[in-house]
């Protein structure tokens, strides 16, 4: 009866005794108090639901210790891709800067492939916008000759920027044959009027051949007789 009383009183005594936060025993396992372990059940469903700011207290010692700062790493990585991909989309959609690109210090595996991901997609992007200005550029400053490429890297642009370089392309080839044709009448000298009625307007630079009694007309154009532009 005596032996049964001690036996008793050592198995209540094991059940008060307080778990070590993450040392070995005996057998190889490793004790964890049941509140770390809730506390890191929290914190991995914060993370999961995209909660900012969240850590896990790094003064723990042994497994949990490690657990926390794993934890604490992981979580800055994530929250420091996020405030990058923010401020990537601010400086180059609302202040153009084309030329800025996503950056994550110390990044390496599936996190670098992200970086490269997004910063492949921003050029994808950002280059027909600039080969839309490039062109523009040129019809500004009279090079009528400039085509928009329908190729990235050797391959075929397709959905929305097809139709932007096609759409481009087109304007260009009306412009230049526009151009031609307004060349052609003003050194053949023929009447000339705006096909859309009074008022509308256009204007041509006439090559020095054109005879002067033309380039002297307010238009650089001779008008007929009773013709008026708006």
């Amino acid at each position: 009866m005596a032996a049964r009383q001690t036996q008793t009183r050592k198995r209540r005594a094991a059940d008060r005794a307080p778990a070590s936060r993450g040392r070995a025993a005996d057998n190889g396992t490793v004790e964890i108090k049941k509140k770390d372990l809730q506390e890191l059940l929290d914190a991995l469903r914060a993370a999961r639901d995209g909660e900012v700011g969240m850590r896990l207290s790094a003064q723990k010692s042994g497994v949990m210790g490690d657990v926390a700062k794993a934890f604490n790493g992981l979580a800055e990585r994530r929250e420091g891709l996020t405030d990058e991909l923010g401020r990537v989309s601010k400086v180059i959609g609302r202040e153009g800067r084309m030329t800025e690109r996503a950056k994550l210090k110390n990044a390496k595996g599936s996190w670098a492939d992200s970086v490269d991901s997004v910063n492949s997609m921003i050029d994808d992007l950002v280059r027909p916008t600039i080969e839309v200005s490039r062109v523009l550029d040129a019809v500004a400053e009279g090079d009528l000759s400039q085509k928009m490429s329908l190729k990235i890297e050797g391959q075929p642009v397709r959905g929305e920027f097809l139709r932007i370089g096609t759409t481009v392309n087109t304007m260009l080839d009306q412009l230049s044959s526009f151009a031609s044709e307004v060349t052609r009448v003003a050194r053949d000298r023929i009447w000339v009027e705006p096909n859309d009625g009074p008022g509308s307007a256009f204007h041509v630079e006439i090559p020095a051949a054109v005879p002067s009694e033309a380039q002297n007309s307010p238009d650089g154009l001779e008008r007929a007789p009773g013709k008026e532009c708006g």
